[in-house]
């Protein structure tokens, strides 16, 4: 006897629009990071930085335990065998640099102008994989990253004389925080995202915590309260949720159609800085801010077209790319 099929599971997360639920998670994201941020702007006023990013790693590590002790031991065991455990650990020691910026960075710059310049990381990666890694970049995509920094500038108005060193340090994050976009790159050909977080994360907190243990003179730990050590577990909690929240909806969309919505951050930090520090980002902060997103938005979308030629086999200089 023949039987029937039942019909297909429908829950409203597939009966909603092909792209509104990828959007939707992408602006869950946005709102996290930017609840997160908001979070370490608030620690880091009475703790370290560096505490900050070993307990910060060393509760994502708990929360991606579960998944390591089921599914992630066979990946974890590849990436021993392939031998690729040192390129991790760059990756970890960068990720380290560029967290310590940034939550330095968040301690002494209103949340608004951190967020909004920090969108300049994009086009520090397209300077680094034009310089180290020897891509070619037209002149359109150089164009962009020169107006991107002309933005910066708009931003901080260096003839008000707001230009100082958590300014620079901020700057350093950026370019950090690009070099690792770099590595990451070549680290997801290989291993998927889960195992990429779980042994940067494994790398970076006894990296984080290393200065305490061998330079007691010029690390001093300083034991978080028991109100504090709440704060950095919900900091932890909030960017680990973040990162896999971003990670689902960029498994359900392509990356070039999602990461324009990446940029609510900035509103949303505003909202957020507003409600619990009081502040605020004056017009020609918006106007920068603009600036700055708009020229990486044009970078990804010139980078978006050149691989669509790419795999049309429509490469323009096909002799100079096989050199």
């Amino acid at each position: 006897m023949p039987t029937t099929q039942s019909p297909p599971l429908v829950t409203p997360a597939t009966a909603l629009p092909r792209m509104v639920e990828p959007v939707a998670w992408m602006l869950a994201a946005a709102l996290l990071f930017a609840a997160g941020n908001a979070t370490v702007r608030h620690v880091a006023m009475s703790v370290p930085s560096l505490e900050i990013v070993f307990i910060r790693n060393l509760v994502s590590v708990a929360f991606m335990l579960p998944w390591m002790l089921t599914s992630g031991a066979a990946p974890c065991r590849a990436v021993i065998a392939g031998g690729r455990l040192g390129l991790f650990a760059s990756r970890a020691a960068i990720t380290v640099t560029a967290m310590m910026a940034w939550y330095y960075s968040l301690a002494h710059i209103p949340l608004p102008t951190a967020t909004a310049i920090s969108f300049t990381t994009p086009l520090f990666a397209t300077l680094g994989a034009a310089l180290f890694l020897h891509e070619r970049v037209q002149a359109r995509r150089w164009g962009a990253v020169f107006v991107g920094l002309a933005g910066v500038l708009i931003v901080l108005r260096p003839d008000g004389g707001q230009i100082d060193g958590a300014f620079a340090i901020l700057m350093l994050h950026c370019a950090a925080a690009a070099a690792a976009l770099l590595l990451t790159r070549g680290l997801t050909q290989t291993d998927s995202i889960p195992v990429v977080v779980v042994y940067i994360s494994l790398f970076s907190a006894p990296m984080a915590g290393l200065p305490a243990l061998v330079a007691p003179s010029l690390f001093v730990w300083i034991w978080p309260t028991w109100t504090e050590m709440g704060w950095l577990l919900l900091l932890g909690g909030l960017l680990t949720l973040a990162q896999l929240t971003m990670t689902r909806a960029l498994s359900l969309a392509p990356a070039s159609a999602m990461m324009p919505y990446d940029y609510a951050r900035l509103p949303f930090s505003a909202l957020i800085a507003w409600i619990a520090f009081g502040d605020m980002m004056d017009l020609w902060g918006w106007v920068g801010a603009a600036v700055i997103a708009g020229s990486a938005l044009y970078t990804m979308h010139r980078d978006v077209a050149q691989s669509r030629m790419l795999r049309a086999g429509n490469d323009p200089e096909p002799s100079r790319r096989a050199a």
